[in-house]
C-alpha cells in the first residue's frame, strides 16, 4: 500500500467519529477505525476508501488489554506507525447513585478512562520508539466532556471516567511533549449535532449544538500545530452554550 501519515479513531462512530475518519481522510492520511462493534464502522470506512485513502474498520474493546495491543499490531503491519492516534470512545448510564451497580460503574470507568490509558500508553510507546530511531514524534488527542470539568446529579458514571482522563491527557502531556508527542484533550461542552439531522438555516437555529465537522477540524488543527506553539486542553461549545 502506498505510504501515507496514518490517522488512529479509537472508539468511532457515526457522529464525531464518522466527521473525524473524513477529516484526516481528506488530508490525504490513512484512517485505522476501532470500535467494540465492527458492524458499525463498515460503512464508514468504505466511504473512507470510496474518496481515494485507505481505510480499514476494526474490532477492540479499548478497555481490555489484549485487544488493544493486538489492534496496534495489526494496524502497524496494515499502515505503519501512527502519526495521530484520538480516543473517542465513551460509556454513560444515567442513574441515581442509590441505584448504580458496581458492574455498571466499573464497565463506565473502564471504557471512559481505563481505555484511555491502554490506547495512549500503546500510542507512546509507538512514537517514542520512532523518535529513538530519528524519525518524528506524534499527536494523541483525547475527547472529553462537560463532565470532565464538573460532576452534575446522576451523572457521576460519566463524570468519574471523564475526570480521570482529564489527569491521564495532563500527565502524559508534560511527560512526553518534552520528547516531541504532542498530548491534547478536548473538552466537548455540548450536544453533538447528530450527522443524520441537515440544518440549512439560521431559522432552524442548528448551530446551537456542536456541528461534529466543526470539532473535527478543531482536532485536525491540533495535530498540524507547530511544536513551538502547543495546545494542551481546548474547549469546544456552540454560541448558546452557558458556562
Amino acid at each position: 500500500m502506498e505510504h501515507r501519515k496514518l490517522a488512529v479513531i479509537v472508539g468511532a462512530g457515526p457522529g464525531l467519529g464518522r466527521a473525524l475518519a473524513r477529516r484526516f481522510g481528506a488530508a490525504e492520511m490513512n484512517v485505522a477505525l476501532a470500535a467494540r462493534d465492527l458492524g458499525r464502522l463498515e460503512n464508514l470506512s468504505v466511504e473512507c476508501a470510496g474518496i481515494g485513502r485507505g481505510a480499514r474498520a476494526y474490532a477492540c474493546d479499548a478497555s481490555r488489554e489484549p485487544d488493544v495491543e493486538g489492534f496496534f499490531r495489526q494496524v502497524r503491519a496494515d499502515f505503519g506507525d501512527p502519526d495521530v492516534v484520538v480516543y473517542n470512545a465513551g460509556a454513560f448510564v444515567p442513574r441515581g447513585i442509590l441505584e448504580t451497580t458496581v458492574e455498571e460503574f466499573e464497565r463506565c470507568w473502564r471504557v471512559g478512562c481505563l481505555g484511555g490509558f491502554l490506547v495512549g500508553r500503546a500510542a507512546a510507546r509507538i512514537m517514542t520508539e520512532r523518535i529513538a530511531q530519528g524519525g518524528p514524534g506524534g499527536t494523541i488527542l483525547f475527547t472529553g466532556a462537560t463532565a470532565s470539568l464538573r460532576g452534575s446529579a446522576g451523572f457521576h458514571n460519566l463524570a468519574v471516567g471523564k475526570f480521570g482522563l482529564r489527569a491521564l491527557a495532563q500527565s502524559m502531556a508534560r511527560e512526553l511533549q518534552p520528547k516531541g508527542i504532542h498530548v491534547a484533550h478536548v473538552i466537548i461542552d455540548g450536544q453533538i449535532r447528530p450527522s443524520a439531522v441537515v440544518e440549512h438555516t439560521d431559522e432552524a437555529r442548528g448551530d446551537e449544538r456542536l456541528d461534529p465537522d466543526a470539532i473535527a477540524e478543531a482536532y485536525f488543527q491540533l495535530y498540524r500545530q507547530p511544536r513551538s506553539a502547543w495546545t494542551q486542553e481546548m474547549d469546544l461549545r456552540p454560541w448558546v452554550e452557558k458556562f
